[in-house]
């Protein structure tokens, strides 16, 4: 019986982070999380395109990147960030609700997968 691969690669990338956070190389905790939060966004727009989910969900995670980064560099106050997150995510509600903007569709895999069986 062959064993999983998670559990080597979970301590490698655990590893590698602490080895890097310990010799300076690594960005602080809070640019980093800032980092992976916009990524993240931007990843999940790219990938699901604009839909009423993406319109709402990738902006927010930007946001949130970048309210991360400058609460933590910034010295903003806390409700100063979550304030503005808050009107920003009703514009964005407000601007899903649209019927110019298409529903999510199904994920690539599921319809890779109805098709298949449709062939059959």
């Amino acid at each position: 019986m062959k064993q999983s691969v998670s559990g080597p690669v979970i301590l490698i990338t655990l590893g590698s982070i602490w080895f890097l956070k310990s010799t300076a190389l690594l960005p602080d905790t809070a640019s980093l999380l800032a980092l992976l939060l916009a990524m993240t966004g931007v990843m999940l727009f790219f990938m699901d395109g604009l839909n009423k989910s993406t319109l709402v969900s990738s902006p927010m995670l930007i946001y949130s990147g970048a309210a991360v980064y400058f609460f933590d560099s910034a010295a903003l106050r806390m409700s100063h960030v979550l304030s503005l997150g808050m009107v920003l995510l009703g514009i964005l509600m407000l601007f899903a609700r649209s019927d110019l903007i298409p529903e999510r569709s199904r994920p690539l895999l599921r319809r890779r997968a109805e098709n298949l069986r449709d062939i059959e």
